[in-house]
């Protein structure tokens, strides 16, 4: 029987956002369902008893306060904040214009930040409360054309693992969620924007990745609703983990990664060891 625990969940209105808020209500959670557009989210998440639609723009701190605000009017409390909503700039560093690297850490960065800033007072006084961000591969591994989504994704990396250590004294669990790919809304037009600029050297890359990354777009492996459920299940552990790397693709560019970083230390550890003062340095 669930504890009926009340899931705040952001981007519910297209893509994983609407299967994490369904599998939520399946599992007989209490679920706010929030998006820019409440109109869209109803129509995806459907309606249920226990479900709250809240229109939020997550990059309004404004918005984040209000939301939060109608949540525990409704609900009394938020126990599980789903940090979801994102979208992605693709293209070649210099030919993103300044705009949309802004635009970008502003959604998948600033974005989580503001719902979280807004959600922590409520979790703080419960002295409970798990804050789950979805990150992606592109959080701890950097490919070309995705200068400004790898950045934002390894900055909200950086910060949940820094906020772990924040608030983990209020009893608040913290899980950053690194998925491969999956057949979300993300590489549709809607939610995926390419480089404005353009630079000759990068013409010829450019007439294969930007076909590549829209071919993909359908194609992915991942199925959401699986992904979504499998979330139930580790949000309902006593013991969250502080990652977890979702997908077998996601899992073989972790390993990929973690061999590379291993070779690479070892490859110049004496020369990283030998840098310190010594201690018989005569001044």
């Amino acid at each position: 029987m669930s504890d009926k625990k009340v899931w705040f969940i952001t981007g519910a209105g297209r893509g994983m956002g609407v299967d994490i808020a369904k599998a939520a209500l399946a599992a007989g959670y209490r679920v706010v369902a929030t998006g820019r557009n409440t109109e869209a989210v109803a129509k995806a998440v459907g309606e249920a008893e226990n479900l709250l639609i809240v229109k939020l723009d997550i990059t309004s701190p404004a918005d984040a306060e209000a939301a939060v605000k109608e949540a525990v009017g409704r609900f009394g409390t938020i126990d599980v904040l789903v940090n979801n909503a994102a979208n992605c700039y693709l293209g070649f560093f210099e030919e993103l214009t300044p705009k949309q690297i802004e635009g970008q850490l502003a959604t998948n960065l600033i974005g989580p930040m503001n719902v979280t800033r807004a959600v922590l007072p409520v979790m703080r006084k419960a002295r409970s409360g798990h804050i789950i961000s979805i990150s992606s591969t592109a959080g701890f591994v950097g490919y070309e054309f995705c200068s400004a989504y790898a950045a934002s994704k390894f900055g909200l990396e950086g910060w949940m693992e820094s906020l772990h250590f924040e608030v983990t004294p209020f009893g608040i669990k913290t899980t950053i969620v690194e998925p491969g790919f999956f057949r979300t809304k993300l590489l549709e037009p809607e939610s995926s924007t390419y480089a404005e600029g353009f630079v000759e050297d990068y013409a010829e890359r450019n007439a294969g990745l930007r076909p590549w990354w829209e071919g993909m777009n359908g194609k992915q492996s991942g199925d959401p609703a699986m992904l979504a459920k499998a979330l139930i299940t580790i949000a309902s552990e006593e013991e969250p983990p502080l990652r977890w790397v979702a997908g077998a693709d996601a899992i073989g560019e972790a390993e990929r990664k973690i061999a590379e970083f291993r070779q690479q230390i070892n490859a110049y550890r004496d020369l990283s060891a030998s840098l310190a003062y010594e201690d018989d340095l005569e001044i």
